[in-house]
Formats: structure tokens, sequence, C-alpha cells
């Protein structure tokens, strides 16, 4: 839901303060609630951020599992006012580090995240699978997920000259990640939000 009628800056996007628990992404100058999402949707989060973060552990760099606290600012039809908050956003330690005493938004200056995941609800599922698809991989992130307990996949994917080639993984799949080679869960496991 847009709540603005004027376009924002990104800067006044950053110092804008309602007084309310609402939290926003910014499209095109627009105010957008990001909505709660059922249950299962928060178990997914939780249960997935756990798992990329216990994989991470296994790698040679350090980083860190956000979930829906950093922000992207990525372009959308040439223009500059969006940030979007991805359900989930990977960093390198040292890039989360320079966060520490800003805005936790990564800048178009800044090394893109290697990975972001979305989790799919009944109000995203159109900017999840299409605007946010675009942007990110405009962005030049070089792995997108679009987890979606509304139609039982798990849609991976890989920037590859630019753009995305998606990989669907269902039921007992396991997931293939380029980003975590050694991630081992199924589809119907991170869907499940680790419940099952």
């Amino acid at each position: 839901m847009t709540v603005t009628t004027q376009k924002l800056t990104f800067e006044e996007y950053l110092a804008y303060e309602d007084g309310t628990d609402n939290r926003y992404e910014l499209v095109n100058g627009e105010l957008v609630v990001m909505s709660v999402g059922k249950g299962i949707h928060a178990f997914i989060i939780n249960f997935l951020a756990a798992q990329i973060t216990a994989v991470l552990a296994d790698l040679e760099e350090s980083h860190a599992v956000f979930s829906g606290s950093i922000g992207v600012r990525s372009p959308r039809g040439g223009r500059l006012n969006t940030s979007r908050i991805p359900d989930i956003t990977v960093l390198p330690i040292a890039q989360a580090k320079q966060l520490l005493d800003r805005e936790a938004v990564i800048g178009f200056d800044e090394l893109p995240p290697p990975l972001v995941v979305e989790v799919v609800s009944d109000s995203t599922k159109k900017e999840d699978y299409k605007a946010k698809w675009t942007e990110y991989s405009v962005r030049d992130i070089p792995e997108y997920w679009i987890v979606d307990p509304l139609k039982n996949i798990v849609t991976v994917c890989i920037l590859e000259d630019g753009m995305y080639t998606s990989h669907e993984f269902r039921a007992d799949q396991k997931l293939q990640s380029a980003k975590l080679p050694s991630f081992n869960l199924t589809a119907a496991r991170v869907l499940a939000g680790g419940l099952s």
C-alpha cells in the first residue's frame, strides 16, 4: 500500500518518521508499507537465515546474515529513488561493519550483496517475481532466491551476463546455489520453515 502522495527523495526517505512502527520501502519516490505476512513467512525467514548462517560459517570469508533490516538501493525505470529491504540479505562482514554508524542501506557506489532472499506473500508476489527480479539483476546481485509458500516452489536466480537464469526447486529437490554450494536442504524443508 502506497502511503505518500508527494514523491520523496532518497534522503527524505532516510529521514522519514511518522510516529508509527510501520516499515517502508521507497519505490519510485513513494513510501510503500511493508506488510507483516502470515506466520509461515516469519518461520521461513528465521529458519532460512539460520541455515544460511551455518553454511556461511564454512566459507573462508566471514559473512553476516540480516533479516529484513538492510536496505538495497535499486534503479527502477532509470529513476534512483527506490530502496528495497529484502527479507534476507547476506553481506561480507567487512562490508556490514561499514554500516555501523550510518543508515543500513547499500548504496549504488557499494558492492551489491552476494545473496538476497524474498519470501513471497499475497501482497508481494507481483513485486517479488517481476519488479525485484529486474531491479536486483540491474544491481548485479549475483544470487536472488524467491521462496514461494503460495506455489510451493523455491526459485534460485543466478546472475549470468547481467540477467538472471532461474532454477526451480520443488518438494524433495535439494536447492542448488552458486554462492552456497554446500547448502543441503530440500525445497519442502525450506518452505515448511523447518517445521517438518
